[in-house]
Formats: C-alpha cells, sequence, structure tokens
C-alpha cells in the first residue's frame, strides 16, 4: 500500500479548519451593542448594570489599560430557528493569545445574576436548545480592557502598561462581532471526534497497526463530508469514525485522573483588584460546566480567592458554595494562598496552612489532606514537617518539571523533609498545570511517566490558567471520548483525594527524596523587588513581636488581645507571599501596592506593640528593656523585660597602618584598608583569622545580568563569567563609632557604615544603595580561610545543608540558593556565620590557593535591575544589615539571627520587670510564636523547634497558665490523636525532641 499519511493528515488539517469548524454556527444574526466605560477602578455591580450606554459597533476600538466597559448586548431569536439550539457568541475584541493575558469579561442578566466568564477560547453563552423562535436576549457584560502585556508576539520586552500612571490611555482592542448563532451540535462534535483521533493518530508509532486503522477512519470519514452541505454530512462522517472511537484502551494503558483546574494566580501581570474579577469570571464558567456536565469535577486551591468572590462578588459565591456542597466543586490545597515556600519564615508558611484549611472548615466543613502547589518556585526542606503538622500528608506540583540542568527521577515518591517527616508527593507526568486534553499531552504523560512497572496512575490538570479561565466544553467532550481508547491512556474525571487514595494504595513503599526540592530556574526570585521582600521579613518580625507582647499583655494586664487586628494582618502578609508577589515577578502596579501595603502594616504592628508594652511597663519613670528574641540577652529573659544598663555602643576605630581604621573590642579585630574593604577579622580567643590570605571582604561586586528569558525570575550561570569589583571610594572616614565608607558606581552610590559592638564577637555591616543600574547583579562578597565542604542555611524550624563543591551536576546547579537569618559555614571546631536582615539568595564557592588552604566565600544577594515585567525593579534607596560572626557555631548563627530581627525595644513606666509568659531553659529549643489560641478561649499556644540538628531536651515553664493540662496540638491548635501529652512535674513541661522537631502546645489558663 502506497504511504499516503502525509497527505490524509494535510487534507485533515485543512478541512478541520476551513470548512468543518466554520460549520459549528451555520446561521448567525448581530445583536445590538452599547457600551459604558470608566478608565478608574471598576465599579460595583448595580452601578455598572444600570450605567447608561451608548451604540458601539464591531470593529470599533474600546478600553483604555486597565479599565472596565460595560457592555449591554440585546436581541431577538429569529422565528425560523425553532426547534435549534442557539447561543450567542460575544467576540470582545480577543487577541490570538491564551486566556488570562488580555480582555475578559463577565456576562450578568439585567437584575445581576451572573451567567459565565468570557474569554477567547470560551466566548458562547447559551440562549436555548432548542429555542421557539422569538426569544428576547438581554445580558449586560462587565468586561475588563486589561492590557495583553506581549501583544506584540515578543516576550519579556521591558513595556510601560503594567503600572496604570504609565500605561497611557489609548484604546487596548477593538470590539469583534456579537452575534446569536445557531450551534450544530453534530458538526461540533464531529470537530472533537477527528481532533481527538488526529492528535492520537499523530502520538501513535508509524510502523504500528493502530495509527494506520485511524488513518483510513479519518479518510473515510473525510470522503463523507460534502464540503458544500457539511451540516447535512456531518452525522454520516461521524458514523465513519464509531467503530475506532468505540476500541477501548489496552488494559495496561496508562491511568489519568483528571481534573477541571484553573491556576490563577492571585497576582502576576495583573494588578491584585484584578484577580477577584478573574476569580469570579472562571468560578462562574466552572459552576455552569458542572451543571451541563455530570461527569466533570473542578478544584480550585487558594482560600483567599475564595473569600474575595466571598466579599465582592456574593452572588457567584453562592453558586461556588453550592457545587462545594454537592461534592464537584473541590478545595485544595488547605493552603491561604498558593505561596512562594522558599521565602516566608517558618511561623508564616504554618500560617498559610493555618488559615487556609481553617476557612476551608468553616465555610465548607471541608479538610484538606493535600497541599496544592503547582507553579510555586521549588520546595523548602523544612515543608514536609508543617504539611504535616497541618493535618495533611499528600503534596502535588509539577513545577520541578521546569528545572533545566537535571531531570527528576520520580513523579510519585515520599519526600522526606529535615527533622524526617515524609510526604507522599506527585509530581504530574503531563509536565503542566494547564493541561488541554490534546494529545501530545496525554501521550506525553504516559511516556514521561517514571513510575512505569510499578505504579500506573497519574493526575493531569485541566483548563487554562494563570490568569484564569479553567476548562472548556471541549476539554470534557476530548476527556469522554478518552475514557478507553486503543493507543491512549484512559481518563477518569476524579477529585485530587480520589487520585491520591488510588496512587499510594498501588505504589505503598515508593522512592524517597530527601532534602529540599530544587528548581533549576528562576534562581533570581531571591533576590528581585528588594524592597517586597524587606516588607515580608519586617513584617512576620513584627508579627511574632505583636502575638507575644499582646498574649504577654492580656495575661499580666487584662488588656484586650487584639484578635481581628492580628487575624487580618496575617491574611494580608500570607497574600503577598504569593508566589509572584514575594518573588519580585509581578507587574510595576503590584510591588508598588505591596511597598504601600507593608509600610501600612508596620505601622499597625508597632501600634500594637507599643500599646501592649505600655500596658505591661505601668506608668513611672524607670526605663525596661523588653526582649522579643527567644533567646536572653544582656540579663533580659527571652519574651521578658528589665530594667539593664546600655549595652555600651561600638567601639571606637583608630587609624591603620597604610590606611584605614581598625576596630578591636578584645574579643574581636577587624582591619579595614583604605579601600574601605575588610582585610582582617581576627578571632583573638580561638587565634584565627577568619578572612582568607590576601583577598578582603565586605567587597562589593557587580556583575551583568541578562538572562536568555524571565529576566525577573532567573538569573544564569554564565552572568559569573564578567563583573567587577567595587573598591573605588568616595570617601573613608570615621562616624561615632563606626567606619563610614562610600562608593560611586554607573549611576549609584553606596554608604556603608562598619561597626564592631562592644562584648561582641560581630561586625556589624550596614548598607545603604541608591541605585540607579539597569539589567545589573550586586552581590557582597566574604571571602573565609575555611574549609567547608558543605554549609549551612536556615530554613522553616532548622536549617539545610549544600555541599560547597560541584561534583554533580545537581550540585552545580545549585549556583544560588535560598537563606532565611543566616548562613553558616564551619570547619571541626570554628565556624563563620553571615547573617542578614532582608535578603534571601545567595551563593557559597570554594576554591584551593595556589600555596595551600581552602577559601569558601560567601556572597550575599543584594539588588538586581531587570526590566521585564517591571521596567523600574529596585531603582532608588535600599537597606540592608549583615552581621558576620567569626567562630559562631549553628547556635550561635540562629542566636544572632533572631537578635537581628528581634531588636530590644526600651520603654519607660514603673513596673521593675516584666516575667515572660514562656521559659525554656535550652538555648537549642527555640520558641517561634507564643499568642493566644485562635478560637478566643483565652488558651495559650506555644510553638517551639530544636534548632540546632540534634536532640535535645527541654525544659519549658509557663508562667500563668495550667501546665497540667497541656496538650500537643496541630497547627490549627486541635489536639493530636495517639500522641501523649507531655510529662508534667512541678508545673514544668518536659520535652525531649528530634532534631529540627516542631511542637505546638496549648495550655488554659490557670
Amino acid at each position: 500500500m502506497h504511504d499516503d499519511r502525509n497527505l490524509v493528515e494535510a487534507r485533515l488539517d485543512r478541512v478541520l479548519r476551513e470548512r468543518i469548524r466554520p460549520a459549528v454556527h451555520p446561521a448567525t444574526t448581530p445583536l445590538t451593542v452599547e457600551i459604558w466605560s470608566t478608565a478608574g477602578e471598576p465599579v460595583p455591580v448595580p452601578e455598572g448594570l444600570t450605567a447608561p450606554t451608548r451604540p458601539i459597533a464591531p470593529g470599533t476600538p474600546w478600553g483604555t489599560p486597565w479599565g472596565t466597559s460595560w457592555f449591554k448586548v440585546t436581541g431577538t431569536v429569529p422565528t425560523e430557528w425553532a426547534g435549534r439550539t442557539v447561543e450567542a457568541v460575544l467576540g470582545l475584541g480577543f487577541t490570538p493569545r491564551t486566556p488570562g493575558f488580555q480582555c475578559e469579561g463577565l456576562v450578568y442578566t439585567p437584575d445581576g445574576t451572573p451567567v459565565k466568564g468570557l474569554h477567547p477560547r470560551n466566548n458562547y453563552v447559551r440562549v436555548g436548545a432548542p429555542v421557539t423562535g422569538g426569544e428576547q436576549v438581554h445580558w449586560r457584560i462587565e468586561a475588563a480592557s486589561n492590557p495583553d502585556l506581549e501583544a506584540d508576539g515578543v516576550p519579556f520586552r521591558p513595556t510601560r502598561l503594567g503600572e496604570k500612571a504609565t500605561a497611557g490611555d489609548a484604546p487596548q482592542y477593538v470590539l469583534g462581532d456579537m452575534v446569536l448563532a445557531v450551534f450544530d451540535e453534530t458538526v461540533w462534535n464531529l470537530v472533537m471526534d477527528l481532533e481527538v483521533l488526529g492528535e492520537l493518530m499523530a502520538e501513535l508509532p508509524v510502523d504500528g497497526a493502530r495509527r494506520w486503522e485511524l488513518l483510513r477512519a479519518v479518510s473515510r470519514a473525510l470522503d463523507a463530508i460534502d464540503l458544500q452541505d457539511v451540516n447535512g454530512t456531518a452525522q454520516a462522517a461521524r458514523d465513519a469514525l464509531a467503530d475506532v472511537l468505540a476500541t477501548p484502551a489496552a488494559p495496561a494503558a496508562h491511568r489519568i485522573s483528571a481534573v477541571g483546574h484553573a491556576h490563577i494566580d492571585s497576582a502576576w501581570l495583573w494588578p491584585l483588584r484584578e484577580t477577584v474579577r478573574k476569580v469570579a469570571r472562571t468560578t462562574s464558567n466552572m459552576t455552569q460546566l458542572l451543571e451541563d456536565e455530570p461527569d466533570f469535577v473542578f478544584a480550585m486551591s487558594q482560600a483567599q480567592q475564595y473569600a474575595w468572590i466571598k466579599e465582592h462578588r456574593p452572588e457567584v459565591y453562592a453558586k461556588v458554595k453550592k457545587a462545594v456542597a454537592e461534592g464537584r466543586f473541590v478545595p485544595v490545597g488547605g493552603m491561604w494562598v498558593e505561596s512562594d515556600t522558599n521565602m516566608p519564615g517558618s511561623e508564616a508558611m504554618a500560617r498559610q496552612f493555618v488559615y487556609g484549611k481553617r476557612f476551608f472548615l468553616d465555610e465548607f466543613g471541608i479538610e484538606n489532606d493535600e497541599a496544592w502547589l503547582p507553579d510555586t518556585f521549588g520546595f523548602a526542606a523544612g515543608l514536609p514537617q508543617i504539611i504535616k503538622a497541618a493535618g495533611s500528608d499528600r503534596l502535588l506540583t509539577q513545577k520541578i518539571s521546569w528545572s533545566r540542568t537535571n531531570s527528576f527521577p520520580h513523579h510519585t515518591f515520599d519526600w522526606e523533609g529535615i527533622d524526617g517527616t515524609r510526604i507522599f508527593t506527585h509530581f504530574p507526568p503531563v509536565d503542566s498545570y494547564n493541561c488541554e486534553m490534546t494529545g501530545v499531552q496525554l501521550a506525553h504523560a504516559a511516556r514521561n511517566f517514571k513510575e512505569k512497572g510499578n505504579a500506573r496512575h497519574s493526575l493531569a490538570p485541566v483548563g487554562y490558567g494563570d490568569g484564569g479561565g479553567g476548562t472548556t466544553r471541549e476539554m470534557v467532550a476530548k476527556a469522554a471520548r478518552l475514557r478507553s481508547l486503543e493507543g491512549a491512556p484512559t481518563v477518569r474525571w476524579e477529585a485530587p483525594a480520589d487520585f491520591f487514595a488510588k496512587a499510594q494504595a498501588e505504589y505503598p513503599d515508593p522512592p524517597v527524596w530527601v532534602g529540599e526540592l530544587y528548581l533549576e530556574l528562576h534562581r533570581a526570585t531571591l533576590t528581585s523587588q528588594a524592597g517586597t521582600k524587606r516588607g515580608n521579613r519586617r513584617s512576620e518580625s513584627l508579627l511574632t513581636e505583636a502575638e507575644l507582647w499582646s498574649a504577654t499583655a492580656a495575661a499580666r494586664a487584662g488588656t484586650p488581645y487584639p484578635y481581628e487586628d492580628l487575624d487580618r494582618i496575617w491574611k494580608t502578609v500570607l497574600l503577598h507571599q504569593f508566589h509572584d508577589i514575594l518573588p519580585g515577578s509581578s507587574i510595576a502596579w503590584v510591588h508598588r501596592e505591596a511597598r504601600e501595603t507593608y509600610a501600612r502594616l508596620a505601622k499597625e504592628l508597632e501600634d500594637i506593640i507599643a500599646g501592649a508594652q505600655r500596658a505591661l511597663a505601668g506608668t513611672g519613670t524607670r526605663e525596661l528593656v523588653f526582649n522579643p528574641a527567644p533567646h536572653a540577652r544582656r540579663g533580659v529573659l527571652a519574651g521578658g523585660a528589665s530594667a539593664t544598663a546600655s549595652d555600651g555602643g561600638g567601639v571606637p576605630p583608630v587609624p591603620r597602618e597604610g590606611g584605614g581604621f581598625v576596630l578591636d573590642n578584645g574579643l574581636l579585630c577587624v582591619e579595614i584598608d583604605a579601600r574601605g574593604l575588610v582585610v582582617s577579622v581576627y578571632d583573638h580567643a580561638a587565634e584565627r583569622e577568619a578572612i582568607a590570605p590576601g583577598q578582603a571582604a565586605n567587597l562589593l561586586q557587580l556583575h551583568p545580568d541578562f538572562p536568555n528569558q524571565w529576566d525577573a525570575w532567573d538569573v544564569d550561570a554564565f552572568y559569573r563569567n564578567t563583573g567587577s569589583d567595587l573598591v573605588d571610594v568616595t570617601a573613608l572616614d570615621v562616624d561615632g563609632t563606626s567606619v563610614r565608607i562610600e562608593r560611586a558606581f554607573g549611576g549609584s552610590r553606596v554608604s556603608q557604615l562598619l561597626s564592631v559592638p562592644k562584648g561582641a564577637k560581630r561586625l556589624d555591616i550596614a548598607t545603604e544603595v541608591d541605585w540607579h543600574e539597569s539589567e545589573r547583579f550586586l552581590k557582597l562578597a566574604f571571602p573565609l580561610d575555611v574549609k567547608a565542604d558543605r554549609y549551612a542555611s536556615e530554613t522553616q524550624f532548622g536549617h539545610v545543608f549544600r555541599p560547597t563543591h560541584q561534583n554533580t551536576s545537581w550540585e552545580w546547579a545549585k549556583f544560588e540558593a535560598c537563606n532565611h537569618r543566616f548562613v553558616h559555614v564551619d570547619e571541626p571546631g570554628w565556624g563563620v556565620a553571615l547573617v542578614n536582615d532582608a535578603t534571601y539568595g545567595h551563593d557559597v564557592t570554594r576554591a584551593v590557593r595556589s600555596g595551600g588552604g581552602t577559601t569558601t566565600t560567601v556572597r550575599a544577594s543584594l539588588l538586581r535591575a531587570p526590566r521585564y515585567p517591571d521596567p523600574e525593579t529596585d531603582q532608588g534607596v535600599h537597606r540592608f544589615r549583615h552581621a558576620l560572626v567569626p567562630g559562631a557555631t549553628i547556635g550561635d548563627a540562629v542566636r544572632e539571627g533572631h537578635r537581628a530581627h528581634l531588636p530590644e525595644r526600651r520603654v519607660t513606666g514603673g513596673a521593675a520587670e516584666v516575667a515572660p509568659l514562656v521559659t525554656v531553659d535550652n538555648d537549642a529549643v527555640v520558641v517561634s510564636a507564643v499568642k493566644l489560641a485562635d478560637d478566643r478561649s483565652g488558651d495559650l499556644v506555644v510553638r517551639l523547634y530544636e534548632a540546632h540538628g540534634a536532640r535535645a531536651r527541654a525544659t519549658v515553664r509557663v508562667d500563668g497558665f495550667d501546665t497540667s493540662s497541656v496538650v500537643r496540638t496541630d497547627l490549627l491548635e486541635r489536639p493530636l490523636a495517639g500522641v501523649t501529652s507531655p510529662a508534667v512535674s512541678g508545673g514544668e513541661v518536659a520535652l525531649a525532641l528530634r532534631p529540627f522537631q516542631m511542637v505546638t502546645l496549648r495550655l488554659p489558663r490557670a
């Protein structure tokens, strides 16, 4: 037989495109359209529904950037269409781009009832099936003219459209056709048949019989169509395909659990306020699709998004709540938002689950077993313990498939965190959270699945995402044909919980991955938008203080605990940890608002802290020092306050021979040369030099930074190939007890203050950068005379070790990594910590010196200047604080990290002291939260963890609460089933903790 495969496939492509798809709507009649627009913020729905309108015709430009237009659409169904299925096709002026990145709309009836959302792949509204003829059509469409940031087809091009003030007022769209149309369901089904078979055919081996069976069937179907009468002959074509569509899948076929999905970024290339509307549009579509398709199941994460439509679009939320009650609209994930998981601190990461799970419990009576993070940029090694402590034991993500260097070896596995907790984890082998149910995607999932021979199930999130949209009727139709089809994996709509149950049952002993799930991409998100990152870190610290002092004031002084304020602030901070806000990868509008929000929250939290401390201090003239850190400082107990002497400040600088200055407090001697560089940091007690021979620390290094793509997200390894050391000084002098260093480069300037406190083995570095560079990367380097094969970085509830060498591609790929408050390098008996107050990105490398010895260089990442999606990223003034701590153990690094974030506060009052509510007798056991219980019972909640990475015993004293009734709880403050309460003796709670183990205790008032 002659090979006519290419001929038939090309024929299928053209006939579908030019004849069959256009015949889905064989008759149309125009609708009457009117418009009312506002360039300002969106108006309430009732106002939009009644706004005065003017006529607008197809082909007319409309929609300023970020504006809102309300369309009034009216018409009459022709009487000659009686008995036919009719729908409206509403063309807002969509571009070829995918849904969510351009204009979109939500259709309402005149009384304000939401009908469904509109986007370029879902632009219809059903009128009747069938109609009687003469029906009156009247809708209002709230249309958002969100600009398409890549309308010219060039990705990552800098644009001013991402900030309302710079976006201009030029119309973004041209109104398309708005018509009533006959919907030919037979032709539409033929399109679905041919698309499924054509896509499957392309994925089958050319030498396999099934491919040729499909080819011959498709050829017969095309022969059966009269191209001059597609509607009259479509059924004959379908009949020609019936046999090949009815052939069942092989028993060993891969099994895909499909779940409707619309990953909606809570902010990204649009502001937060627009996401509220995106959620309303998408959920309107999905609730309608659930009504139309009885087998369909849809899952949506992010409690914040449910809360938004509950508050702002109650008419939409009512439909969602009904669908959830019916069990087919499934809340998943149990988190407030799909957050970044590398940068959020311990308590913030825990509260993501607390607030998310509690919302789903309160609103729907549902508790999730899974964390759902399909698009997060890597996963910290402390996360498994947090997931488990929240009452969940599963994780889904696909993002690691984006890694550019190594292919992750598993799709279904147990993930083990730093404390030994394991979480059953699944990476969908479809490698997308926006599966469109195409043949190439499903074939990829089956081929790609790495557990073949041990397991057969995988999950596919199906629907348009990022900017919303969700699943379409076409995707559902394809899934129906793929339920059991020879040559394809089988497809079933299933809730995630059902998939996980099957996956765990068939794979009871999966492989184990230990440690962080590092994404070998998007490393620059640890540095981009420094202002957002500083706001997050400061908010986390202030919330720790606000809870501690508010709980103490409630117990000691009877001050009302600010439940509502803390609840609201926590939710706002958690929202801004979304994986495109905290990582710095959103448009300028988002980050401007984030900075403003953080400043407002800081003031509120400072007021809460000050009010609680005033209540505790009483009236008088005695100065009290409040210590919010989890370790005692200068005689002030952790979580308490007492009168204490001044810390004495820093040691005065003295001139250095050859230029520069020396700072020596008897514990540490620091030499700063004439270039303002630190050339010696000598530990007197250890008789040990910290700086590598011939090297200089506190060295600012500037690199070109133009990644191949994903500007705000990526820093590529080649950035290290070139760069310059900033060694020229414009000023070097003494400023009180500090050495001031000033530099200028490009359009920027740097001012630093270096000081050594009395009685502390620590070099403090305060850096102010007035940054006006473009596509540059600024690092602060410390070459250390330490032979370290690995180093420690703080993460949630502990620290993670990473190698300093690059023996394998896995290690080489981690050329930029995340730390929280510290990085620690050591060799047996002696180490150095670098502490920071607001940065996350860093790199650690090692080199062997020609004369012998090893240099381990730690570099903190300070600033970047990508131009997409925010062309003004980080322009302006930034402040950083670092501390170099020679001779530091891990315990010292932990303590100094908390010192940098939780400074002492001095308050005048009459009290001699304020006793801590909670004291712990072992510095290795760190208190991360002291608060009153969320249920407002007045119970005290204390969270602690082992911070040194070793077993630890500790005695916990809690003053004013009933230790005899102490119970261990989960993160939601519920007693843990099957867990013995801690031993109590003489009012003391005895704890024995495993390395990095986190424990939550709850105690009633005494």
